[in-house]
């Protein structure tokens, strides 16, 4: 007489608690990269009582306490500052500069980058923090 056993064995991986993994380590990441500054260079930008956003898309022209000029995170020297902000504005074909200059710098710094900006017919919108 022989007995036969109906169920066999059939090893199986759980994956249930996997999918609820992979969605909260997606919304991490989503929420992380919606919080992270594009600009990484650190600056202490002047204060304003009220202020205005502005697309992110621009060139962004930034000063450091060093006078140090970075044109969308990319260093450049303050003599070829005018033809890098020419060569980067007809690309995007965008005149639009976000100016990203330190609260403590002198005024004549800015005055200086207004001057190119002048040369160039491009429209400089200074970033603030409130």
């Amino acid at each position: 007489m022989a007995i036969k056993r109906n169920k066999r064995f059939h090893p199986e991986i759980p994956t249930s608690s996997l999918s609820d993994i992979m969605f909260f380590l997606f919304l991490f990441f989503l929420i992380i990269s919606t919080l992270a500054n594009p600009n990484v260079i650190k600056l202490t930008l002047p204060k304003a009582k009220s202020n205005e956003t502005t697309n992110k898309d621009h060139t962004t022209l930034s000063v450091t306490e060093n006078k140090l000029y970075y044109i969308d995170k990319e260093p450049v020297s303050f003599e070829n500052l005018e033809q890098e902000l020419f060569n980067k504005t007809t690309l995007r074909d965008d005149k639009i500069v976000v100016v990203r200059v330190p609260a403590d710098n002198k005024v004549q710094d800015l005055v200086d980058i207004m001057q190119i900006g002048v040369k160039l017919k491009l429209n400089f919108v200074i970033a603030t923090s409130k």
